[in-house]
């Protein structure tokens, strides 16, 4: 695996250069270390041991990464999530600045005829990731957004920026109830995050996430006309970290 690091005074970030994503971020804060990046268990394992359709996002799945388009590409052909999600980037600058460190990275591949390029900056003492993307040149419009994931081991509480309702597809993400089950109903909606209905017919709290049960959920939150960009904020309660 490609995986170049880069790193400034208790921070450090690794990135999958075959596809863009970022493979580890390490923040070191007290006596203590933090990851709040979740990488998929089978990343690491050999292609044989995974089905050959695929898509290379989805084998090497980890922490966070650029989705454009998110989803299923229906602008132009590509994988799932479009080329920033599934190819490779070059490291183009690594250099230090003052207090830290800056990494430009360009991806291989074009987006609708647009060279696209990924900033990160870590700054000394800072317990954050700055990212920062670029398209240039290219025509047209794309949905693009950050596919970041995390784990809880014991839950957290979830805030979000304004949403105008919550949305599960018609499906449940695996139907099949030997082979797994889901909390929230399907097809469903609702304006309070705070009362989303659940398969049982109650409702549940959409910002607060439970490791109570074994179960998969989607649900597309859909932005409130708010004109600002739509962010999400995690507190984890057994990692004591947000």
């Amino acid at each position: 695996m490609n995986v170049a690091t880069f790193e400034a005074k208790r921070i450090r970030v690794s990135v999958d250069l075959a596809v863009g994503h970022l493979a580890d971020l390490v923040i070191e804060g007290g006596d203590r270390e933090l990851r709040p990046l979740h990488r998929a268990p089978w990343a690491d394992w050999p292609p044989e041991q995974l089905p050959a359709h695929l898509p290379e996002g989805v084998r090497r799945l980890s922490g966070d990464f650029l989705c454009a388009p998110f989803s299923r590409s229906d602008i132009e052909e590509a994988p799932l999530h479009g080329w920033p999600a599934n190819s490779a980037w070059d490291v183009v600058e690594s250099a230090a600045i003052d207090g830290g460190w800056r990494v430009l990275f360009r991806l291989k591949r074009k987006v609708m005829g647009a060279t696209v390029d990924k900033v990160l900056t870590l700054r000394d003492h800072h317990p954050f990731l700055y990212q920062e993307h670029v398209f240039l040149g290219g025509s047209g419009a794309i949905s693009v957004a950050h596919h970041t994931m995390t784990q809880m081991g014991a839950g957290g509480r979830l805030a979000f920026s304004l949403k105008r309702l919550a949305v599960t597809p018609e499906q449940a993400p695996e139907p099949d109830p030997a082979r797994g089950r889901s909390l929230l109903a399907y097809p469903a909606r609702a304006s309070k995050l705070e009362q989303f209905p659940t398969a049982d017919g109650t409702f549940t709290d959409l910002t607060e996430y439970r490791a109570n049960g074994r179960h998969e959920d989607f649900v597309t939150l859909v932005e409130a006309d708010h004109h600002g960009l739509g962010w999400t904020a995690v507190a984890r309660q057994a990692e004591d970290d947000l």
